[in-house]
């Protein structure tokens, strides 16, 4: 289990950094249009602050998600039952737990 462990450790890290790049990125573009007196939702000429500033919420939403999922794969690390699909209790494939770390279930269960 420390390999587990380990890789979801590292693969928190990893989102963490995604994170706080996309708060970042969230405060610079609010920062932009305070300063900006431009017409930004009426340019016809590119996307709006407005829709950088969803997508880039949308992406800090998604990491916030993953985060949550990957603290949840600890909580079974510790607990002795990650890699065990909840429905069937039968043991999820390494390979799927390589590929998605977080996962609760086997590849029969998955939805």
């Amino acid at each position: 289990m420390s390999d587990a462990r380990a890789r979801l450790e590292a693969r928190l890290a990893a989102v963490d950094e995604r994170l706080a790049a996309q708060r970042r990125a969230v405060a610079g573009l609010v920062e932009a249009a305070r300063d900006s007196n431009a017409d930004d939702e009426h340019d016809p000429e590119g996307s709006t602050l407005a829709w950088e500033r969803q997508q880039a919420a949308r992406l800090a939403a998604d990491a916030r998600d993953e985060r949550e999922r990957l603290l949840a794969a600890l909580d079974r690390v510790a607990a002795g039952t990650y890699g065990v699909c909840e429905v069937c209790g039968r043991p999820i494939p390494a390979a799927r737990l390589e590929a998605r770390p977080a996962s609760t279930r086997c590849v029969d269960h998955a939805s």
